[in-house]
């Protein structure tokens, strides 16, 4: 079976062109030893076409149509036998109108001997035609053209002897039938695949976009916790040189810049967790550094414990807006088992 390779699922669809953009380097991607298997299932149709029409060729020859007629006939079976073996390595990199062009070369090649020799049962060879606007055209378009096919093979033997040959009809509609089948079930697993592969991007998608969520709420509020703290030991050195208090803002600036550090690492490898406990410990020291009174639960065990790291991204966010856009001197979390609340009694500062 052709591996139709993972693309768009819209291009699966019965009545869209059939994609095969990965038959021009089979040796390159994942899909190379499927599309290996497609190639050398179109080498053996394509000799098997060719023993048949070879065949086909010699009952010609031994017929007793007219020397010119047969002489032509044969000659269309060559024509024929060469656009069978061609059409499945060329065709399926052609245009849409090359692609509509090769079938119906094709199936004119094919149809041309019986016409000349009005023999309806040459029409069975149109079968490799079929396969060749099976995989040209799309699914429904050549289904239909089958089917015309087959009725056209049933009217002319109907008119011509009186009677039809249901075995000779039997074939194309047997093999007709069978590669739609397969083709249809190329379409399909191509869709699969599609569908596992846009899966994939999604799952890839939302894993780097958790990463970005926790990285900006990691590094928001510790380097807004940073920038507070360095700014009052600025104000420190500056206003009553206590070097020992600025010492002791500096250790506590070492030591979140490490729990920063850590808190990095660990949700790169997913490892970090979060707890509303050590949120709003980090909450008070941070308030703390800033001049702002905070007024904190001192026990969260009312909190459901399926909440209490949602609660701890809303503490942190929360905290991190009041040390970035407020001007309050009062920060206020209340908890319950299923809600948060942070206030504070300051107004929006911009920023």
């Amino acid at each position: 079976m052709i591996d139709m390779g993972a693309r768009d699922p819209d291009e699966f669809s019965a009545g869209q062109w059939p994609d095969w953009s990965f038959w021009k380097d089979p040796s390159e991607g994942p899909g190379s030893r499927g599309r290996g298997r497609g190639r050398a299932a179109v080498a053996t149709a394509a000799a098997l076409a060719s023993l048949t029409l070879i065949a086909r060729a010699e009952d010609i020859a031994h017929g007793t149509g007219p020397l010119p007629l047969t002489s032509l006939a044969i000659g269309l079976v060559a024509c024929y036998g060469i656009v069978c073996v061609l059409a499945p390595w060329y065709g399926p990199m052609a245009l849409r109108r090359e692609r509509v062009a090769i079938v119906a070369v094709a199936f004119l090649l094919g149809a041309a001997p019986a016409v000349l020799l009005a023999t309806p049962s040459y029409l069975t060879d149109l079968t490799y035609a079929l396969a060749i606007g099976l995989m040209l055209l799309p699914l429904r378009h050549a289904l239909l053209l089958g089917l015309v096919t087959v009725l056209g093979q049933i009217v002319w033997m109907r008119l011509d002897r009186g009677e039809v040959a249901w075995a000779q009809v039997g074939i194309l509609v047997g093999v007709t039938a069978a590669l739609g089948t397969v083709f249809a079930l190329n379409f399909t697993i191509g869709h699969l695949r599609a569908a596992r592969e846009q899966v994939k991007r999604l799952a890839v998608n939302q894993e780097r976009e958790r990463v970005a969520r926790d990285m900006h709420d990691v590094l928001g509020h510790s380097l807004s916790t940073m920038t507070v703290k360095l700014g009052l030991t600025r104000r420190i050195l500056e206003s009553s040189g206590d070097v020992a208090l600025a010492v002791a803002q500096v250790t506590e600036l070492e030591n979140m810049a490490r729990t920063a550090l850590s808190d990095i690492r660990a949700t790169v490898s997913d490892y970090r967790t979060l707890s509303l406990d050590s949120e709003l410990a980090g909450a008070h020291m941070a308030l703390r550094a800033a001049g702002i009174r905070a007024d904190l639960p001192a026990a969260t065990d009312a909190v459901r414990p399926e909440l209490r790291e949602v609660f701890g991204y809303v503490v942190r966010e929360a905290t991190t807006n009041v040390l970035r856009h407020s001007d309050a001197e009062l920060c206020t979390v209340r908890t319950g088992p299923d809600w948060v609340e942070v206030t504070d009694n300051g107004g929006f500062t911009g920023g």
